[in-house]
């Protein structure tokens, strides 16, 4: 081979190098992606897909499903009914957030009368109300109702411990008429900043224990280190006589 003709060869190699290179270089930054924890496969250490590892978000096989300890359908004016229900969170180092949990209304029969759903934060080790207002049963008559959540559905992350901000409920009163009872609680912030828009539920038990009446208002504000008064009213005669009153605030996680 000349001179001339090695020299054309190494200049058309050098320039096919370069080519290849930057074809590479090419199809790397398009189609290749960096591993992360929402590209649906296990990769980077992860103990799960998506879970475990580097990512915030805790395998939920590691983790216990949260416990329903009560559901209850409360009669609410013709043709609706309110719904309430006590969710336990047994994981004491782990929170979910958002968490969307269904509830079903059966009639006569194990009849399906209506489905509702919404969602629930589940601090760590804690026990959270769910009050559902007024769901639609029409004409039929409602024999139970049943809250549940999809194993699969919470998204788990570490919290060792609960950092909201709870309000100290005190002197919860009784009043009003019998068609239609009142109760106030006083709910005091011991934190040096204002609290704003603080959903409560209000559980009315019977002497048995069961409860009998439930409702849910907003504290529009308490101010820091200060007082406000949560107010729950009823537009009709409890169905037996109130044994315990148990008001608890519903503080979302941050």
């Amino acid at each position: 081979m000349s001179w001339a003709s090695r020299r054309r060869f190494i200049i058309l190699s050098l320039i096919g190098a370069v080519a290849a290179a930057f074809f590479i270089i090419l199809s790397i930054s398009v189609f290749y992606k960096a591993p992360s924890c929402s590209d649906g496969v296990q990769n980077q250490g992860e103990a799960g897909i998506d879970c475990g590892g580097p990512c915030p978000y805790l395998c939920t096989a590691d983790e216990h499903t949260p416990t329903v300890l009560f559901t209850k359908a409360l009669p609410s004016g013709a043709g609706r009914t309110d719904i309430i229900a006590s969710i336990e969170n047994v994981n004491a180092n782990a929170a979910a957030k958002s968490v969307p949990y269904t509830v079903t209304l059966y009639g006569v029969g194990q009849v399906l009368i209506q489905r509702a759903s919404g969602t629930v934060d589940l601090p760590p080790g804690a026990t959270v109300p769910v009050f559902l207002p007024g769901v639609v049963n029409g004409n039929q008559q409602v024999m139970g109702a049943f809250l549940t959540i999809d194993s699969s559905k919470p998204r788990w992350f570490a919290m060792a411990s609960d950092p909201r901000v709870m309000p100290v409920v005190s002197n919860t009163t009784l009043s009003g008429s019998t068609a239609s009872p009142r109760i106030d609680a006083i709910l005091a912030n011991p934190s040096t900043s204002a609290l704003t828009d603080v959903p409560a539920v209000v559980l009315v038990h019977d002497a048995g224990g069961e409860v009998i009446a439930a409702s849910r208002t907003i504290v529009p504000s308490i101010p820091a280190q200060g007082q406000a008064t949560a107010t729950f009213t009823w537009n009709a005669a409890f169905t037996a006589a109130p044994a315990a009153i148990e008001v608890i605030p519903v503080v979302p996680l941050p």
